[in-house]
């Protein structure tokens, strides 16, 4: 039994041996043969592959010998190759292109297109041969014979719809954006459920164009079959959506009443839409006019619940980004508020309403007395004491209401709620951020070394933004630290910051004032010139604060403020001073020279709205 063992294994691997062995030499040679091509060395590829094309006559031996040829121009030889596998493989009309384009190498250009068109003539009721033809003819640059032999696979199988997105794109590329929308808008009137499909591919296109010539095309299509067709639902709502990709959300919105008025059955859904969307996007003008529309159809309507709070919603936005309002405004919108809550009460789904009245009763400048801060105070303690509140939303409450108190000058029972906060939320966003709240109050007690160890710690904040204004404080206090360890300069900052929070914007002005007098050079500066700028915005003194910005980035450009006051000049001048130019030029200032800054992702969507034509 050993003997009879050893002696099979032994014939095992002579036979192993025998079949094996043409095939290792195969792959030697196929191995030595990509060497030589990645080289450019491609007589000695040749050599090589001719035989094992010869041998196994596949596609790839095919496409290397075919490139090889060709690299060498060699054009008889790429000739022959190419004639004699057309004779064994007739149905792979992509051959037919491989002798044009040889042609076309050699000058011939007449004998060239006898090739592309026997191909196309030659094509059958195969689709997947067509796709590969078609695709064989853009591989070569030659976009007309691929579009051609689309159109004859089309009248081939009388189907006027086949290859709809191919050829679309092929029309694209073409630049005749007129047949383009044709495909396109011939498939949406066949196959309305197509409309997804149809829109990712223009948006594709869209995002790709580097001309104004296909979104111009798209909107005199849509313009001239929505006045063929008026109440044809499936133009309409590409309009809507075209207006959206465009970020023109006026005319959006313009399109969702169009709908809305059309086909009643929708409910409004486009205009809720198109509210949404805008006032993400900060346009708090149409945003405004969308909800007020859909509120306009009463209570009964489905969104008249969601549309109230929205337009409340954009209101208090619009005024709580530190510009300053007048008090008709406010005092509007406050009996807006207080209209809304005896409606729809106080609950658990009106919290964030609550929340932001709350907020203009305290902070809105011109309403803040002592009876709107209890007012404010009572309204954040009725969300405290509801029973079905999350832990997450209590606690965040309890912040807000810390902040009133700080606000209100009583900073012990400020204190004492943010503590309450971060010990039952030690491991959670919420406690970072009251454990940040509690060190800036340890600032504005001039308790500066207890304040930076605390802050030092939020440094390592899984929260970027906490992160971030924890480095900021951290790097304030210890930027200001004279060697005498008297502090006098940045204890008049941390109480001039904790006036202007407080509104006490004429006593923070003066004390400002007070540290650039004592010195004429100081770390301070650029967060005083800051801090002046917010000022004046509160007080509406636009041009002045637009000054002292500038001066900021001029000549603060490298100190950590730059990114800080560079945003907020750019909003300044989009927003109040309607200086379109200089804010675009600002947000480009940003993104390029302080790409790490946490306002880049803000800028970048001012910007695509700026270039979009909005």
């Amino acid at each position: 039994m050993p003997f009879r063992s050893r002696y099979s294994k032994t014939i095992i691997a002579l036979l192993l041996a025998i079949y094996c062995s043409p095939l290792l030499a195969q792959q030697s040679g196929e191995q030595m043969a990509s060497y030589y091509y990645q080289n450019k060395e491609y007589d000695k590829a040749i050599e090589l592959y001719e035989p094992l094309y010869n041998k196994t006559q596949s596609q790839f031996y095919y496409q290397m010998l075919y490139s090889c040829y060709t690299n060498t121009m060699q054009w008889k030889e790429v000739e022959k190759l190419v004639e004699r596998r057309i004779k064994k493989q007739q149905r792979d009309l992509t051959l037919y292109v491989d002798l044009g384009k040889v042609f076309v190498a050699k000058g011939d250009k007449k004998k060239a297109e006898k090739q592309f068109a026997a191909a196309i003539d030659k094509l059958g009721r195969d689709t997947k041969q067509t796709a590969d033809l078609a695709m064989a003819f853009e591989n070569a640059g030659r976009y007309d014979y691929a579009t051609a032999t689309y159109l004859k696979a089309r009248e081939n199988l009388q189907n006027d719809y086949l290859f709809v997105m191919e050829l679309a794109t092929l029309y694209g590329k073409a630049g005749n954006y007129e047949k383009m929308m044709d495909e396109y808008f011939n498939l949406l009137d066949k196959s309305p459920g197509n409309m997804g499909s149809i829109q990712l591919a223009l948006s594709r296109s869209l995002n790709e164009s580097s001309s104004t010539q296909l979104a111009d095309g798209l909107r005199r299509t849509l313009v001239s079959r929505i006045r063929q067709n008026p109440d044809n639902r499936s133009y309409l709502e590409m309009m809507l959506w075209f207006s959206l990709q465009q970020k023109d959300f006026d005319f959006a919105l313009t399109q969702a009443q169009a709908v809305d008025a059309r086909f009643p059955d929708l409910g409004g859904e486009q205009v809720m839409r198109v509210a949404k969307i805008a006032q993400n996007n900060e346009d708090w003008a149409t945003a405004d006019k969308a909800y007020r529309h859909l509120v306009a159809k009463g209570k009964e309507h489905p969104y008249y619940f969601e549309s109230r709070v929205g337009l409340l919603d954009v209101g208090y936005r619009r005024i709580s980004q530190g510009y300053a309002a007048d008090g008709k405004t406010l005092a509007a919108l406050m009996a807006d508020y207080d209209a809304a809550l005896d409606e729809l009460g106080k609950n658990e789904h009106t919290v964030q309403l609550m929340r932001n009245y709350s907020h203009l009763l305290a902070y809105s400048g011109t309403t803040t007395t002592t009876e709107n801060l209890q007012r404010a105070a009572d309204l954040l303690q009725d969300i405290i004491e509801m029973p079905r509140i999350s832990s997450a939303t209590l606690a965040e409450v309890k912040l807000e209401l810390g902040d009133l108190l700080l606000f209100a000058g009583e900073i012990w029972d400020a204190s004492l709620l943010y503590s309450q906060v971060e010990k039952s939320n030690k491991n959670d966003i919420v406690g970072a951020m009251a454990k940040f709240k509690n060190a800036k109050l340890s600032y504005y007690n001039n308790d500066f070394q207890w304040a930076k160890s605390q802050l030092d710690v939020l440094r390592a904040s899984t929260s970027k933004l906490i992160a971030n204004d924890a480095m900021q404080l951290s790097l304030l206090i210890s930027d200001n630290m004279e060697e005498d360890s008297t502090y006098d300069m940045l204890e008049l900052y941390a109480a001039a910051d904790l006036m202007l929070y407080q509104g006490k914007l004429d006593s923070a002005w003066t004390l400002l004032d007070d540290i650039t007098h004592r010195t004429l050079d100081h770390p301070l500066f650029d967060e005083i010139l800051v801090q002046k700028a917010r000022i004046r915005m509160r007080q509406g003194r636009y041009g002045e604060a637009d000054t002292l910005l500038q001066f900021v980035v001029d000549h603060y450009g490298s100190d950590i403020l730059a990114d800080d006051a560079l945003f907020m000049l750019a909003e300044l001048n989009e927003q109040q001073l309607g200086n379109a130019e200089k804010a675009k030029q600002c947000y480009e200032k940003l993104v390029i020279d302080y790409p790490s800054s946490l306002f880049v992702d803000r800028a970048r969507k001012k910007l695509s709205r700026t270039t979009s034509g909005r």
